[in-house]
């Protein structure tokens, strides 16, 4: 991965509090699991798409850069957090609401 794109996910993950790397965008998801992330996360605060469909310097680069082979991707406050199974997990416990707020305060 370059250093270019490096530093634009840098920017992108620390400027919003809720990342999602999907397929689509929030009006129109374009896969099944980037429509759960979303689902999962929109209740918790704004949600900062990005469609990686749109450049596939992005679309291959976000994996590079979490070391995640799939998408969707969520960051929340800057950190690493997964892919829509994960996030689902996390909202059945009661954590996902718990990492938001931590960030908040």
């Amino acid at each position: 991965m370059n250093e270019t794109l490096k530093a634009q996910f840098d920017d992108v993950v620390k400027s919003h509090p809720i990342v999602l790397f999907m397929k689509g965008n929030a009006l129109f998801p374009q896969c099944g699991f980037s429509a759960r992330a979303l689902q999962i996360l929109q209740p918790l605060g704004p949600v900062h798409t990005v469609d990686v469909l749109a450049d596939p310097d992005v679309r291959q680069g976000i994996k590079d850069y979490s070391n995640w082979p799939t998408i969707p991707q969520v960051y929340i406050h800057g950190k690493f957090v997964g892919g829509s199974d994960i996030l689902m997990e996390l909202a059945e416990r009661g954590e996902l609401q718990d990492l938001v707020a931590a960030g908040s305060k």
